[in-house]
């Protein structure tokens, strides 16, 4: 980067300025800036499916089937109980075993299954190499399980939270029980319920540092590869352990995230609020 810089602004900037500005836009540090896409969409795509899985986990809780009842219980009790870093490495890979034990019965023979010394896969064949956007997307998955029994419980208690008077009414009109559900229930309890989103949002956000045990480059794994003490054959030393200053930066990030999220929570919690508020001042 530095070198596309005229010659007359690079003596210009002087050799501290033009080191780090060297530095800063070399070819890592512009991989560990792209990395920051990962964070993000795993954040976002978590927390829309933590958002699904909590809406259709309190729907089973609020069921007048038993059954129904039981599974959406057992869903928010055992997976709160799963250490985050438990879960999130248990679901891709039993997902993963689970898609090459089947693409083993199909691509396997007698042949390759005696030829193949490891213990898994069972051939070569049944072998399912996942890339990035692969693992991506199931440590996407794996927060919205985590998180949507979170959710779970923050929804089931706005849903309780809503005033029996308007569900009766809504009933009175003739609304079927899925209506009331789905257009009436669901749509009031937004208020109640964005409070404790909003607190699901920030925990999917901070365990988003987690990606990197899926082997995703993501921007916890750059800053330890970046800030580790760096040596070049032709110059020596080039840096000390400045981990701690790349950490820093992953700090002030997450803290702007959160600054950002809670302005944005208020501001939808303003809007969903706004008839039940105008409503409780008459």
């Amino acid at each position: 980067m530095l070198d596309l810089l005229p010659t007359w602004m690079r003596d210009g900037l002087g050799d501290d300025v033009a080191f780090w500005l060297g530095y800063l836009t070399n070819g890592k540090h512009l991989q560990f800036y792209a990395s920051f896409q990962f964070t993000i969409f795993a954040a976002v795509f978590g927390s829309l499916l933590a958002v699904l899985f909590g809406l259709l986990g309190a729907t089973l809780k609020n069921s007048a089937f038993p059954p129904a009842r039981l599974l959406g219980t057992l869903y928010a009790a055992i997976v709160r109980g799963v250490p985050d870093v438990l879960f999130f490495l248990f679901f891709p890979l039993a997902f993963e075993q689970a898609v090459e034990w089947a693409m083993a019965s199909q691509v396997c023979t007698p042949e390759t299954l005696a030829a193949q010394s490891a213990a898994w896969p069972p051939c070569k064949q049944a072998n399912w190499l996942l890339s990035t956007p692969e693992y991506l997307i199931l440590a996407s998955v794996s927060l919205g399980i985590v998180y949507g029994a979170f959710a779970t419980n923050v929804i089931h208690g706005a849903l309780r939270a809503v005033p029996r008077g308007q569900l009766e009414a809504a009933r009175a009109y003739g609304m079927s029980n899925a209506q009331v559900l789905w257009r009436i229930h669901i749509r009031q309890m937004w208020v109640y319920a964005l409070p404790g989103l909003s607190n699901v949002w920030i925990l999917i956000v901070k365990a988003t540092s987690l990606l990197s045990l899926l082997q995703i480059a993501d921007i916890v794994l750059w800053a330890d590869r970046l800030g580790a003490p760096n040596f070049l054959p032709t110059v020596g030393l080039v840096h000390d352990d400045w981990r701690w200053r790349y950490y820093l930066v992953l700090f002030v990030f997450y803290i702007l995230v959160t600054l950002v999220s809670e302005r944005g929570f208020e501001a939808l919690m303003r809007r969903a609020g706004r008839g039940i508020l105008d409503e409780s001042r008459r």
